[in-house]
């Protein structure tokens, strides 16, 4: 009988181990691919690149990790396989599980990618769902072990809305012993269940919601994030008005001294964070960036060559 197939869907489905290693890894392994003399061991093998949503990062961090590793990269958008509309999803899976040797996709549905991953017979990571963002908050954490030292015991803090990426920096946090906390306007917290499932598993960790802004005092790191994702444009005006207060700018910072600040970009200047508060960080926002290439490297190289994430 086979392993079963390792897939890359939630952190919730890692142990704090686990995690750990991958940011471990991912810091040891960046001076070798910076100096271009890290490994290729995926030579002959492809990543199928499933897009339903555009992006920046994610295409480019995928395509140049599988380069450096040796391997190819098939781009997949929507117009060209109708994920769900023109081709049922697990049949795209069963196809690309047939002549490629993983698949990310970046999907709206997060139940599509449990789909894919139903019926692959190859990993499939998640690039970003409406449920979680496993790839950003894993290169996050990244950052802030390389600005603040040691994860155990440092607080983020999360301004905004409670979206997949917040979700998926509370576990995450909590898994690697970090405090987490989200400020957010009324009707936009994370659902109370993972606080309290998370604050069972981890009781050593402080995890928080408040509508208050003045609670990010004592950060170690401030997280900000566009108040409108794709998907939820009809809803613009309304969310200008109510994430106003929200925003990620000097007075804030100012009860945070001393606090990195974190941006999963694309920013909206002048919205979610204002620009004298960007270009302040943007030595460290940027390193977030470039850690999205480190860690998707390090992960793919996990799942494709390793057999898995030990």
């Amino acid at each position: 009988m086979t392993d079963p197939i390792q897939h890359f869907l939630t952190l919730d489905d890692f142990t704090p181990a686990q995690l750990a290693k991958l940011v471990d890894d991912t810091i040891a392994s960046k001076p070798a691919y910076k100096a271009n003399v890290g490994a290729a061991p995926l030579a002959g093998q492809t990543l199928a690149l499933i897009f339903e949503k555009p992006s920046l990062r994610t295409r480019v961090s995928f395509e140049v990790a599988m380069t450096q590793l040796g391997g190819a990269t098939t781009y997949l958008d929507q117009s060209t396989i109708g994920l769900g509309k023109r081709e049922a999803i697990k049949d795209v899976a069963r196809v690309l599980g047939r002549m490629c040797d993983g698949i990310m996709a970046r999907t709206f549905s997060h139940n599509s990618l449990e789909i894919l991953a139903e019926y692959s017979h190859v990993p499939v990571i998640n690039g970003l769902t409406d449920h979680s963002h496993p790839c950003q908050a894993m290169a996050d954490l990244v950052t802030i072990r390389e600005h603040c030292g040691e994860l155990p015991g440092k607080t983020l803090v999360f301004v905004g809305d409670g979206n997949n990426v917040a979700r998926s920096l509370a576990i995450g946090c909590a898994k690697l012993g970090m405090n987490f906390k989200l400020i957010c306007p009324a009707g936009y917290e994370l659902e109370a269940e993972l606080f309290e499932r998370l604050g069972s598993d981890y009781p050593a960790v402080a995890l928080s919601m408040s509508n208050d802004i003045a609670d990010v005092a004592g950060a170690d790191a401030i997280y900000t994030d566009t108040w409108i994702s794709m998907g939820q444009e009809d809803e613009k005006a309304r969310r200008i008005e109510t994430f106003g207060p929200y925003q990620v700018n000097a007075e804030l910072m100012q009860s945070a001294p001393g606090a990195i600040v974190l941006h999963c970009l694309p920013a909206y200047r002048e919205m979610e964070i204002t620009d004298e508060v960007f270009e302040a960080h943007a030595k460290v926002i940027m390193d977030e960036a470039e850690n999205r290439l480190h860690f998707q490297r390090t992960l793919v190289a996990a799942l494709l060559a390793d057999g898995g994430i030990s």
